[in-house]
């Protein structure tokens, strides 16, 4: 295959369920103009340094994952937001190497419509911070001490939603307060949930 790049290759040699599903996609994806790059340890296909889509694979399923899907006309139908706050990937799911043999001309349209998208510059439009919810819990912590309320508010927008999914991915009100008193102060000190 043409454009190989060598620090990608250990993912295709791993074992694993997907492996001549990966190769297929692997072989589509070079017979483009994009770049063969690891990223995120997964290979991912650039054009002009931006990241176009990556390879992944899960237990159920492996994936392309086109960074700005959301973006795509998806006229077949096929893409798969993978949970409800992915706001720009979008995910062509396969199950077994026939269904990417069997629909390798879609797969190729899709992906030359993502090319598209980022040779045109677009962008997706990403919902504002003040868009997510916000829990009751933590909006009684910031009214209870105004630091903290300050200190999120100095955050950046990505580390604000980070907190905000986190702490509302709880079920359980307990959780959310157990969340918010674990984490607070890496908020006071202007960190990001995975900093």
């Amino acid at each position: 295959m043409k454009n190989t790049n060598p620090k990608v290759d250990w993912f295709f040699k791993k074992d694993g369920a997907w492996q001549d599903a990966y190769q297929k996609l692997r072989e589509i994806a070079l017979n483009t103009e994009l770049r063969e790059e690891l990223k995120w340890g997964h290979p991912c296909y650039t054009l002009n340094g931006q990241n176009v889509f990556l390879i992944h694979g899960f237990k159920e399923y492996c994936a392309l994952l086109f960074h700005k899907g959301a973006l795509l006309k998806d006229s077949k139908k096929i893409l798969v937001q993978q949970t409800k706050n992915v706001q720009s990937a979008r995910q062509i799911r396969f199950k077994h190497l026939d269904e990417i043999t069997d629909n390798e001309s879609v797969i190729k349209s899709y992906i030359r419509e993502a090319i598209k998208v980022e040779k045109a510059g677009l962008k997706v439009d990403f919902k504002k911070t003040a868009e997510f919810d916000m829990p009751e819990e933590f909006n009684a912590a910031m009214k209870a001490k105004p630091a903290l309320k300050k200190a999120f508010d100095s955050l950046t927008p990505g580390r604000q939603r980070g907190y905000l999914l986190y702490f509302s991915s709880a079920k359980q009100a307990a959780t959310r307060e157990a969340r918010i008193k674990k984490y607070a102060p890496k908020i006071l000190k202007g960190k990001g949930l995975e900093d």
